[in-house]
């Protein structure tokens, strides 16, 4: 086989890990949550814990990948992911099942973004439309695997089972990227911005856990309060250093591009709403209407084939309509579409619950391509790295705050009506919520210009 088809298998192989273990997770959460001795509500610090190891780390694959060489860092994010799948297998309490997330988010974080690497310095340039092309099978393959199979291990088998199944795989894959993956490295790579990395992943780190933990038993309120405060304090200290660097670990200044500023601040509220679906949409199946696991997995994996539907017709939308008519109009239709998940009860029929979530793929997956696309209208070529950079941390928290809002909205919400174990009635506020944040991202892409990537629509 050539190693223009070998390289990219071995790497979408580690994307489709990602993808089907961040998906898989969702389903089984509220079984998980039993069987730790917790509320459902809680493990929303099992998701964020590892987003949150994925958006501190993904600043430096780069920087890792130059001083230590691709594959290195590659097979140790593979070992890594390893060892986070094996402890959540064995975990007996909340906080070691989080501490573990978060060790796999660590290694999620230096997989993809590497592997992405890996395969620029590998496959000549006529291959490359080729080779990235294999990348899109697993992020397309994952969601739609993963509910379901989460479902039906955590139904008929046990949770945690569904941790054991990327050990065969990720073995697999760590043969085959010594044996198939060249070591290069790059000479003359900068220093590691120490002190912008330690300022941006601990006040992150502390931010989002501190909000996630608040109101949970893990810690005591006021130590998750002073977590959250102590986080958003190193936050602002990085964006006070980084004004005097002139190439910081994450440079802010991008954010003056207006169409940078509308994909990734605006990105980031579609994404708030977005990232609490996977969380919510089972929770309100499972303990909202007492679907079983696999049942439930079965209904929300409908929304990944919307999103297939959809790819498939993104590209004429945005020469149809430009980027910014699209990224208005369809940020409405999504977060309306988010909204109307709040309408879900025991009576109504599955195929109408199966339609909406369908829906609840079609319009964000359209969003997501334009959002991703005009990222990059008027980045320089040689300011790729560092503003994908940026995005892609943003685009990581954010999916993370999407979990918090939720969480505590619907404790909120169940403590309003008086429940005290979850109701179908606690949800449809919370889908009300999350589409409002969708919608609210319109506010800044409005201000883009009328043509604003246009030459991308055209391409």
């Amino acid at each position: 086989m050539p190693r223009t088809l070998i390289i990219p298998l071995i790497v979408a192989c580690a994307l489709f890990m990602e993808n089907m273990d961040a998906t898989v997770i969702a389903t089984s959460l509220p079984v998980m949550a039993r069987e730790l001795g917790q509320s459902p509500i809680t493990l929303k610090l099992a998701l964020t814990a590892y987003v949150v190891g994925l958006g501190v780390f993904i600043p430096v694959c780069g920087w890792m990948a130059d001083r230590f060489g691709p594959r290195s860092v590659f097979c140790s994010a593979i070992g890594v992911f390893i060892a986070g799948s094996l402890l959540c297998a064995i975990s007996t309490t909340l906080s070691a099942f989080v501490a573990a997330r978060f060790l796999q988010g660590v290694g999620g974080a230096m997989m993809v973004p590497v592997g992405r690497i890996i395969i620029f310095r590998a496959v000549p340039r006529e291959e490359l439309v080729k080779a990235v092309g294999y990348l899109t099978l697993p992020a397309l393959l994952g969601p739609i695997i993963g509910p379901p199979l989460g479902g039906f291990i955590t139904t008929y088998f046990h949770w945690r089972w569904i941790f054991l199944v990327n050990i065969p795989v990720s073995v697999l894959g760590l043969y085959l990227a010594r044996k198939y993956i060249d070591n290069t490295r790059e000479h003359g790579a900068s220093a590691l911005d120490v002190a912008g990395f330690l300022l941006s992943a601990i006040g992150s780190s502390l931010a989002m856990l501190g909000f996630a933990m608040l109101g949970s038993p893990l810690v005591p309120h006021w130590l998750a309060g002073g977590m959250s405060i102590v986080g958003i304090a190193l936050l602002l200290g990085y964006f006070a250093y980084a004004r005097g660097q002139d190439k910081p670990l994450l440079d802010l200044r991008f954010l003056r591009i207006p169409t940078f500023h509308a994909s990734v601040v605006g990105g980031a509220l579609f994404r708030i709403g977005l990232g609490a679906t996977p969380f919510i949409l089972p929770l309100a199946l499972q303990e909202g209407m007492g679907m079983s696991p696999f049942h439930s997995g079965a209904i929300t994996c409908a929304s990944a084939f919307g999103a297939i539907f959809m790819k498939t017709l993104a590209p004429h939308a945005l020469r149809r309509w430009g980027f910014r008519q699209v990224l208005i109009v369809n940020a409405l239709l999504s977060g309306l579409a988010l909204m109307a998940y709040g309408l879900f009860n025991p009576a109504m029929p599955v195929w109408l619950m199966v339609a909406i979530v369908t829906l609840g793929g079609v319009f964000p997956a359209l969003q997501f391509t334009a959002l991703n696309s005009v990222v990059y209208a008027d980045i320089r070529h040689e300011d790729a790295g560092r503003a994908t950079s940026l995005a892609s941390v943003v685009q990581q928290l954010s999916l993370g705050t999407g979990v918090i809002v939720a969480g505590m909205a619907l404790q909120l919400s169940s403590h309003v009506q008086g429940h005290r174990d979850l109701n179908a009635s606690d949800f449809w506020p919370v889908f009300i919520l999350i589409g409002l944040f969708s919608i609210a991202s319109i506010f800044l892409t409005r201000r883009l210009p009328h043509d604003a990537g246009k030459a991308m629509a055209q391409g």
